[in-house]
């Protein structure tokens, strides 16, 4: 695993190898929206932070676990960016009435990404029901047939 971080950053090669992608997913995540580059050489070469590294490792986080396409990602992601904007804001000190318009609206950001997950949950609970049932069907067909599912299988003897 390469660790070169530099003062400029890591270019998309090292960034590509650390996270296990293509430089080629990199290059789209850029072009759609969910990664930009932290700055770029004086050649043009992207240079990207621990940051964006992070950033990079929550899209492919939000991909594989929560199964979220790269559009759900993307409102995700400019949500978890307004709220970091709204706590610079926030903590760069501001009045009592626009530290009560900060708290609604990072609330209301909360909000819609707690049901974006719990969409995801509502369906992988649905699948898994689905699983438990069809489980259980050869649970039944075991139990009336004196078959023990937990047996290794043996081959069949006209094989």
């Amino acid at each position: 695993m390469i660790r070169s971080t530099t003062a400029d950053g890591m270019r998309i090669g090292e960034i590509a190898e650390r996270i296990g992608v293509t430089t080629r997913t990199l290059r789209y995540y850029e072009e759609v929206g969910l990664v930009t580059p932290t700055s770029r050489s004086t050649g043009g070469t992207r240079r990207y932070s621990e940051q964006d590294y992070a950033r990079v490792l929550r899209i492919r986080e939000l991909q594989a676990l929560m199964g979220f396409n790269l559009d759900e990602i993307r409102e995700i992601l400019q949500a978890g960016d307004r709220m970091e904007h709204l706590r610079v804001e926030y903590r760069a000190g501001v009045s009592p009435a626009r530290s009560v318009e900060i708290v609604r609206e990072a609330s209301r950001l909360n909000a819609r990404t707690q049901e974006q997950v719990l969409a995801k949950l509502g369906l992988l609970e649905a699948y898994l029901t689905e699983l438990q049932a069809e489980a259980a069907r050869y649970d039944a067909f075991a139990a009336d047939h004196h078959v023990d599912l937990s047996a290794p299988e043996r081959p069949d003897a006209r094989s």
